[in-house]
């Protein structure tokens, strides 16, 4: 595979890669969750650049700038329209889509969160399942992409992605 895939549990604002993607609507405003981090930590300045680029259909990715944050960019990827509902396509879509930016941006290391699965209502077994199994299979097409990390917030969804890549793994 030519990155590795990690799981890891924390604070996705404060993970060592060179950009982290948020899970956004497709007008990219920051409400709560993973948005509201972001943005309480990025400043205002990561919401107001992302804007700038939407609408855009759900399942798509822009890139903005990472405000006060240590990352090169704040990769943004749609997993929801403005019904802040979301479906296992949409999640896929928005997952290849977000390493495809990191790839093209040639970034070597990328952190997603679980997509969906706040205000999003998705369960998150299967936003694992979903994601991890869209990060494998793009994995043959990147070019920069050395490490793909899942930064999860909580033990609940880091156990689910680490069973599921686990899972993967042995199949």
């Amino acid at each position: 595979m030519p990155y590795e895939i990690e799981i890891v549990k924390g604070d996705i604002t404060a993970t060592d890669t060179e950009a982290i993607v948020n899970a956004a609507n497709n007008e990219f405003w920051m409400g709560s969750g993973v948005a509201g981090a972001i943005k309480a930590a990025g400043g205002e300045i990561v919401e107001e650049e992302a804007m700038n680029k939407g609408p855009t259909m759900p399942g798509e990715a822009v890139f903005g700038t990472a405000g006060r944050l240590p990352f090169k960019v704040v990769i943004h990827a749609a997993v929801m329209g403005q019904d802040l509902r979301t479906s296992d396509k949409l999640i896929r879509k928005a997952t290849i889509a977000s390493l495809s930016v990191a790839d093209k941006l040639k970034l070597e290391s990328v952190a997603l969160p679980a997509f969906g699965t706040g205000v999003g209502g998705f369960p998150m077994k299967a936003c694992a399942h979903i994601m991890l199994t869209a990060a494998r299979g793009y994995a043959s097409m990147a070019k920069h992409l050395k490490r793909v990390q899942f930064c999860l917030f909580d033990e609940f969804g880091f156990s689910l992605f680490t069973q599921e890549l686990s899972d993967q793994e042995n199949r």
